[in-house]
């Protein structure tokens, strides 16, 4: 064997020992691994946070200029009723409260 060939197989050994230390201690390819799946979940969090701030930021457009989606709302949302009025709950077969 050349000293070449010796060099490069003394090189291809060290780089094989040294990626497999780093993909088992801590800080090597798990924590890369456990990064980017944080980093997917946290993305995937943004965006369905995104689509709820424009879901509501479209509700509170619509109540500025709807009375009757306000007093919807209100109704709905807080269980707000107007004096007088009786509120009757349906619940289905077998459940109770």
């Amino acid at each position: 064997m050349t000293n070449a060939k010796r060099w490069l197989v003394v090189y291809l050994g060290a780089l094989a020992v040294l990626f497999s230390l780093s993909a088992f201690q801590e800080g090597g390819l798990r924590r890369h691994r456990r990064l980017s799946a944080d980093a997917r979940r946290v993305a995937e969090d943004n965006a369905r946070l995104r689509d709820e701030i424009q879901r509501l930021r479209r509700e509170a457009r619509a109540m500025t200029g709807d009375p009757s989606a306000l007093e919807r709302a209100a109704r709905e949302e807080l269980g707000y009723v107007r004096p007088g009025e009786v509120v009757y709950e349906w619940t289905p077969d077998g459940a109770r409260r």
